[in-house]
């Protein structure tokens, strides 16, 4: 069993109220997210970062392409495989293979280690699963090592009519992205008769934190009513800046006074709970993923006259996408640690179970800081028996501190059902 990192902070706090609430609520809230999931249907798969501050247990990033199964406990495969069986029953009963199409970066032998385990959790679901790669340097079967050497066999995507197939004529029923399009959507994915997974309004071609944020404004709101609580405790403030040209300095001024309105609320709240730590919020962009495009603010001075490097690390994210809208988000500080290392938590989700986690650590970065960052390393969770709880043990034990972060995790997973249906071009 993990054992549940430090929390640097008096465990009677406002967190542990917060806990205390939720293991009393769970048959409310367990039933609840039942009738959710029957109005609503559970993106394919995703991953959410958490922060924990004592005072506030809220996501900060919600991720519908997730990249990091390699880090999560192998002794819970069972719980991702049966999700995984749900997951495909709900859209294709008949599938008995699956297409899988990850990210084009092949060098990342990590991101392939990934890979490598979804493949064994769909095979181990019954499936037969081969990898097609949108990659233009992949013009024939070219097999590749992951980190912990298993091998991955990638192949040309082909399209014939409006199916994705492989060359000896290989046509399943779903096709499952686990690249999240930061690039743009190709034409080879476009108006396909199979089930694509998740839709291609769900990559970053699309998709906006704000958008997510917005949905999970009201998810949040109607939870914190349900079990009596501060919505403000489990959802962190934003505001969206667009018109952005970081070379140029083309919107500063407009960028600092979002930073000072949204500096001032928290500061408002802060006092409101008698919390005597520095405000600060998250500058990153409005799409992508990687950690890319993001910086840690105190004041609003920070984002006036940004040096070089500044403004280069906040212009380009992932595939080297120019950045001119992002998202300043209210900074949850993280006071949860492994082995004094700040740290935290990143949940797993499939279809609508918690699969696993893992927590982020990083030693060179600090508790107002973004962990996602090169020098990171990772702790599995346990998330022992499906992440249910121990009604009759403290709130703040394992099975119950991983409890809540499920249940707050679960809300942003909700919060991306809904945004997905505003977002669906065919809605």
């Amino acid at each position: 069993m993990s054992p549940v990192p430090h929390l640097a902070t008096a465990l009677t706090g406002p967190l542990y109220e917060l806990e205390s609430r939720i293991l009393a609520a769970q048959p409310q809230i367990e039933h609840w997210f039942r009738s959710q999931w029957h109005a609503h249907a559970a993106p394919f798969y995703g991953s959410v970062d958490l922060r924990n501050s004592g005072f506030k247990l809220a996501p900060v990033d919600m991720n519908l392409f997730p990249g990091g199964h390699n880090n999560l406990n192998p002794e819970f495969l069972p719980l991702a495989v049966q999700a995984a069986q749900s997951a495909v029953d709900k859209v294709c009963p008949e599938a008995r293979s699956i297409l899988l199409i990850p990210e084009n970066h092949t060098r990342n032998t990590f991101y392939l280690q990934n890979v490598a385990t979804l493949v064994h959790i769909f095979e181990q679901a019954g499936l037969k699963v081969r990898l097609g790669s949108l990659n233009p340097e992949i013009t024939e079967p070219t097999e590749l090592a992951a980190a912990n050497g298993d091998k991955l066999t990638l192949e040309p995507l082909e399209r014939r009519g409006n199916r994705l197939v492989l060359a000896d004529g290989f046509n399943p029923c779903v096709v499952l992205l686990n690249n999240d399009l930061s690039g743009g959507i190709p034409d080879l994915l476009k108006n396909l008769e199979q089930t694509l997974l998740p839709p291609l309004h769900a990559g970053w071609a699309v998709r906006r934190k704000t958008h997510h944020f917005e949905a999970y404004d009201k998810v949040s709101s109607e939870f914190a009513k349900l079990i009596s609580i501060d919505p403000w405790t489990i959802n962190p403030y934003f505001a969206s800046c667009r018109g952005l040209d970081f070379h140029a300095r083309t919107g500063e001024e407009q960028l600092a006074e979002t930073v000072s309105q949204m500096l001032d609320k928290i500061r408002a709240k802060y006092r409101e709970y008698g919390i005597d730590n520095d405000p600060f919020v998250i500058v990153k962009a409005d799409a992508g993923t990687y950690g890319m495009g993001v910086m840690s603010v105190k004041s609003p001075d920070e984002v006036l006259g940004l040096n070089r490097k500044a403004r280069n690390k906040m212009s380009v994210v992932k595939e080297g996408l120019e950045v001119s809208e992002v998202i300043v988000q209210e900074g949850v500080y993280t006071f949860e640690t492994v082995n004094e290392a700040v740290a935290e938590p990143v949940v797993y989700m499939m279809d609508r179970y918690v699969t696993g986690g893992f927590y982020r650590v990083h030693t060179g970065r600090g508790i107002d800081e973004n962990l996602n960052a090169p020098g990171m390393h990772f702790v599995p969770l346990s998330f022992e028996t499906a992440c249910l709880p121990d009604r009759k043990g403290l709130p703040d034990c394992a099975p119950n501190r991983f409890y809540a972060y499920g249940v707050i995790s679960r809300l942003a997973l909700l919060a991306a059902s809904l945004e997905l249906e505003a977002t669906d071009p065919d809605a």
